[in-house]
């Protein structure tokens, strides 16, 4: 399988590149040249496989040209054997077809583990079989750079540098970075947003000059394989409702675009999905492009779900790429003026993406007031991505017969303060992370500045 970029002037890769390569070279993201695409019976015929089994039957077709299937089956087992759950995404019943997807349940309780874990022991596999060493550099509205870190830090092949938005994560968030000690993890505090991190990432990525040689490889979800790893769960889920002769409809707590995107390719892939609800709080930039064709950045402002504190979504450049029929001329056009520019998408393009997604945009005060009668009326604590999400898919559903699924994308003990303006008790962290707030922390602040940030890097890379 050949991977292509949303801009339409860099090489076509095979997995094994696209895996190191991250963002391409034009500044574009890469994506599968075609689709694998299942048939109902096939999709049918997974419905006993345990989730590694079932995230193998979906990975494959992405990596087999480049990864043999008894390593693939290896490294996927050794990933999910690490999640809490013996059903690694359980479902939870909320009301009539209500259902929470609990994607917590991997080493930092995010959904971000899902990929991480297993991108970490793709890319260590990768790079043993080549005989090099990359450095690692994302950025992190929160849950990214835990997972990432947890991935990649027993790597002998990796150097992985962590940006995050100085004192604009939560402290637990905060703390399961920067307490992991290791030779080869970097934590940077950003004085700076979210964006401002994930500019410097995407600046970093197109002149790697400053690393004298070595390259940058991505654990953001601007790396394929994250997406491609997500994909899996969207089955997961609608199997164990009574798909694929079920439809089903998810509700996405979102700001990068990337975790719903993994539910538009479940569908093109084959999976009958009914409906995909884009939730988000007032960084509401796809809620505003979506609803309305307004595509402009406006003030990021600090929110409770400090998560989805983004106002430049980087993977929707992937969805748009397939809305404008490929068109990378027109991508790389669009881009550009987005970058100082508000746009709006010519209407028939908008009308496509108003075709495939509802959204929603959530305030802070509701969000506080579902956690707080979802505790009351079920007993079940969620954590704000999550009740944004719930909220969302209940505004927004269009068919009451068809099971609505939110996508529960991290534990609510990473985000104690809306449980408690909720006027509920401080969640407790679970018993291998009692001892969090004790441990000694390790990080750097950084003026918002790239070449101080590059300077740091490349005073603490390893060389090969």
């Amino acid at each position: 399988m050949k991977y292509i970029s949303t801009r339409g002037q860099a090489p076509a890769l095979n997995f094994e590149e696209v895996l190191l390569a991250g963002l391409a070279s034009d500044g574009g993201l890469y994506v599968p040249e075609m689709l694998p695409t299942f048939s109902t019976e096939e999709i049918a015929s997974w419905a006993a496989l345990p989730y590694h089994e079932l995230a193998f039957k979906v990975i494959q077709p992405f990596v087999s040209d480049c990864i043999d299937d008894a390593d693939l089956k290896k490294m996927v087992d050794e990933t999910y054997a690490a999640f809490d759950h013996s059903a690694v995404a359980p479902l939870v019943q909320l009301g009539s077809n209500e259902w929470v997807l609990e994607l917590f349940h991997g080493p930092t309780l995010a959904f971000k583990d899902f990929a991480l874990q297993l991108l970490g022991r793709l890319m260590d596999h990768v790079l043993a079989k080549r005989g090099e060493r990359l450095v690692i550099m994302g950025a992190t509205s929160g849950d990214t750079g835990s997972a990432a870190i947890e991935g990649c830090r027993h790597s002998d092949h990796l150097d992985i540098f962590i940006l995050h938005p100085h004192k604009r994560v939560s402290e637990v968030q905060r703390r399961q970075m920067t307490t992991v000690k290791a030779d080869n993890v970097f934590n940077i505090a950003l004085q700076g947003n979210f964006d401002d991190c994930q500019q410097m990432v995407k600046d970093s990525f197109a002149d790697q000059a400053f690393l004298k040689g070595l390259k940058l490889g991505a654990v953001n979800s601007i790396n394929w394989a994250r997406i491609m790893a997500q994909i899996v769960y969207y089955f997961a889920a609608s199997l164990a409702v009574g798909g694929p002769q079920r439809p089903v409809a998810f509700s996405v707590p979102t700001g990068n675009f990337g975790d719903i995107f993994a539910g538009y390719l479940a569908k093109q892939m084959g999976l009958p999905i009914a409906q995909l609800v884009v939730a988000t709080n007032r960084n509401d930039i796809l809620h505003r492009v979506i609803s309305g064709n307004d595509m402009s950045r406006g003030e990021l402002v600090h929110t409770l779900s400090p998560s989805m504190d983004i106002m430049v979504s980087s993977n929707f450049e992937r969805l748009l790429f397939d809305v404008y029929d490929r068109d990378g001329a027109a991508i790389s056009d669009l881009m550009a003026r987005f970058r100082t520019d508000a746009v709006q998408l010519d209407a028939a393009r908008w009308a496509k993406v108003r075709e495939l997604f509802d959204s929603q945009a959530v305030d802070d005060e509701t969000t506080c007031n579902l956690i707080r009668e979802v505790h009351a009326q079920t007993g079940y604590l969620l954590d704000p991505h999550t009740a944004i999400g719930l909220q969302a898919g209940r505004d927004c559903n269009r068919d009451r017969s068809i099971p609505m699924i939110t996508l529960a994308t991290a534990h609510p003990v990473k985000f104690p303060e809306p449980v408690i303006k909720a006027g509920l008790e401080s969640p407790q962290l679970p018993e291998g992370m009692a001892d969090l707030f004790e441990r000694p922390e390790h990080y750097e602040v950084l003026a918002n500045d790239l070449s101080v940030v590059q300077a740091f890097l490349a005073s603490h890379v390893h060389k090969a």
